[in-house]
């Protein structure tokens, strides 16, 4: 009888000796190598500038990398054009730092775009639109255009926005910059379900409180080199 043989699962983010260059000559990453393994929450930090930001347009597609190789979801990501790579996209959650609202539109509409482009029905958009605004204690606000929110307002609308259609992949950079204890509690609850319900999560912060007593793995970048990692890959 044969042994069942037991495959390791690929990894959700396999970036390998990955550098980007700016004109003239600004290495923002300097062949950057790590594994984000499928169903894991890690944090990245670093100083700003440090290349967190980056490193995560580079894994989401939005700019090219000047040398290397990056990998999400066992796809080479240099090579996806057209209807894959939209269909990738959609599988991939990204709080921006500068948040990239829609000002005129209200915090609800600017939430239920990522469903809405996945033919949600419309009853399931707007439950899952009020449950995200209650999490995050925004559930007032539901009808204020996001250009009328505090700017901590408006970082928590763009991080309901980066999960509400329940990616398999969420990218948080810098979720709660600019937050209290309690909203920062707030956020991390609400990313660490996300993780307990399959996420991969990568977050970028200098935050230390959201991981200094963290069983998560912690990946440092110092002027645009990965300096050390802490921990291991958790997986619920």
């Amino acid at each position: 009888m044969k042994k069942k043989v037991h495959r390791r699962a690929k990894p959700m983010i396999e970036v390998i000796k990955v550098a980007k260059i700016y004109p003239p000559d600004i290495n923002a990453l300097h062949e950057i190598s790590l594994t984000v393994s499928r169903g894991e929450m890690c944090f990245l930090t670093g100083k700003s500038g440090a290349g967190k930001t980056t490193l995560f347009k580079l894994i989401c597609n939005m700019d090219q990398a000047t040398s290397g190789l990056i990998e999400v979801d066992g796809q080479k990501m240099n090579l996806l054009r057209g209807r894959k790579l939209s269909q990738l996209r959609q599988k991939i959650g990204v709080a921006y730092q500068d948040f990239k609202l829609l000002p005129k539109r209200t915090a609800a509409e600017n939430i239920a775009v990522s469903m809405e482009v996945s033919y949600k029905k419309p009853q399931i958009i707007r439950d899952r639109v009020c449950s995200l605004l209650d999490q995050l204690g925004l559930a007032d606000k539901y009808n204020i255009p996001t250009g009328e929110l505090s700017h901590g307002e408006q970082q928590r609308v763009t991080l309901a926005r980066a999960v509400a259609n329940f990616p398999t992949l969420i990218l948080a950079d810098e979720p709660t910059g600019n937050l209290d204890a309690v909203t920062t509690k707030r956020v991390m609850r609400l990313l660490s379900n996300c993780n307990k319900d399959g996420a991969t999560i990568l977050i970028a912060t200098h935050d230390e409180t959201i991981f200094r007593k963290s069983s998560h793995r912690v990946l440092e970048i110092t002027n645009g080199r990965l300096k050390k990692m802490t921990g291991v890959p958790t997986v619920p």
